[in-house]
């Protein structure tokens, strides 16, 4: 059964959309993420213009995160004072993204930028995250208890503007929060992603944030800083499809709630496993359309659609 998507200006299968937002609304309540690191370049696949999966994208993460981070609310999982310091630099991060990919779509370069920015990102996030959380699930194994634990802190601790956040039992500065916001927001809008591949481990690692914390705070911002990035493509770049985000935003919510409860069964080390896993797998697609030779040799579009 097929549907005509008008920004997008194709017909595709009702179910298939449906059945990829419910995957990744899954990925979403399970690991902490937004899920666009995987849906964006699934739409891309499938056929849709990359300007027009990347905005339409942040709209479904939206749908997914609301479901998935009120889950997490009920499990008293969320930091609301964190998320609203990386809610700040988020929605600035966006604005700025949001007229970055103005410019290259106007000078034609978006496709071949966000494939590249998608190999180095989820490359490098990737491959530091499958090294930690083996080495991490060696050590359980071993009996040794790992060296990272929350409220330990290196230079972090040294820098200016602290705040103390009682949920996540943090006394440190704001500006690395904000930071961390900042360039999210900008990922959000350039990717089209939640930017929680990023985000996740970024407040483990760097912000020492506990892992059940992570999963909800991270939620939170996603959902605001998405919903600005949303808007201001809507209303800048006109990449938004309302009926493709409706189809994935339907399958997004009840995935969503299906990931938070089976992440519930899983200790921290191991969803960091899992995640790794994917990024890796997602990066390696994305690398290999990079190098092999496309189906069309040729093809003739307007420049900005």
């Amino acid at each position: 059964m097929n549907i005509y998507l008008p920004i997008a200006e194709m017909s595709v299968n009702i179910f298939l959309l449906v059945g990829m937002g419910a995957a990744v609304g899954f990925l979403s309540g399970l690991f902490g993420v937004g899920g666009g690191f995987l849906m964006t370049p699934l739409l891309i696949f499938s056929g849709i213009p990359t300007a027009v999966a990347v905005g339409t994208e942040a709209a479904q993460i939206v749908a997914s995160s609301v479901s998935g981070a009120l889950a997490q609310w009920k499990r008293r999982n969320i930091d609301i004072k964190l998320g609203v310091v990386l809610l700040v630099g988020g929605v600035a991060g966006s604005v700025v993204g949001v007229e970055l990919v103005k410019v290259l779509r106007r000078t034609g370069q978006f496709d071949v930028f966000v494939s590249l920015i998608y190999v180095a990102l989820l490359g490098s996030v990737g491959t530091l995250m499958m090294i930690e959380s083996l080495n991490t699930i060696r050590n359980v194994k071993a009996g040794r208890i790992s060296g990272r634990r929350s409220g330990q802190h290196s230079w972090i601790h040294g820098l200016p503007f602290k705040m103390r956040f009682t949920r996540s039992r943090l006394y440190i500065s704001a500006i690395p929060p904000l930071l961390l916001g900042a360039f999210v927001g900008l990922l959000a809008a350039i990717m089209g992603v939640g930017g929680g591949f990023i985000m996740v481990p970024a407040m483990i690692y760097l912000l020492k944030v506990p892992t059940n914390v992570v999963v909800g705070t991270s939620l939170f911002q996603i959902v605001f800083v998405t919903a600005a990035t949303t808007i201001l493509h809507a209303t800048t770049n006109f990449t938004v499809d309302v009926v493709l985000a409706l189809l994935l935003m339907i399958g997004g919510v009840i995935g969503a709630q299906l990931g938070a409860v089976a992440g519930e069964k899983l200790r921290g080390e191991q969803l960091r496993f899992l995640l790794a896993a994917m990024v890796l797998g997602v990066c390696i697609r994305i690398a290999w359309t990079l190098i092999s030779t496309p189906k069309e040799l040729f093809s003739l579009a307007a420049i900005g659609h």
